[in-house]
């Protein structure tokens, strides 16, 4: 049974990190410059930094069965983490000092196309 397990969590990281390459060449497309990509922090993982003019946007990538699943991925207690690792993250960086900070969730599904929210936690 743990090694079920083990190779579950082997396919899960696999597809998680092809998803990411995904979004980032997506949000490339659309203008977006790549800052960088699975940002490790003390308060947590980014999975996408990114600029879009004058925004520093944090980005969560979510892939699941369906959109509304992936969309639903982000608790509360991720959320903040990402909010204080993006803080801490911009104050260190004399580049991104000072610019307004957004934190965008994409959600992926199987045959869909990418569903990109800005700002997705704005009153939450």
């Amino acid at each position: 049974m743990a090694g079920v397990r083990q190779r579950r969590g082997v396919l899960a990281r696999r597809s998680g990190r092809r998803a990411e390459v995904l979004v980032a060449l997506w949000l490339m497309a659309k203008g977006y410059r790549i800052l960088d990509f699975r940002l490790r922090t003390p308060q947590g993982e980014i999975d996408i930094l990114a600029r879009n003019g004058n925004v520093v946007a944090v980005i969560e990538v979510k892939r699941r069965t369906n959109l509304a699943t992936a969309i639903d991925a982000v608790t509360w207690r991720q959320r903040e983490r990402l909010r204080r690792a993006a803080e801490s993250l911009t104050a260190r960086r004399p580049d991104l000092a000072g610019l307004p900070i957004r934190l965008d969730l994409i959600a992926l599904a199987p045959g869909r196309w990418p569903r990109h929210i800005h700002d997705a936690w704005r009153d939450g």
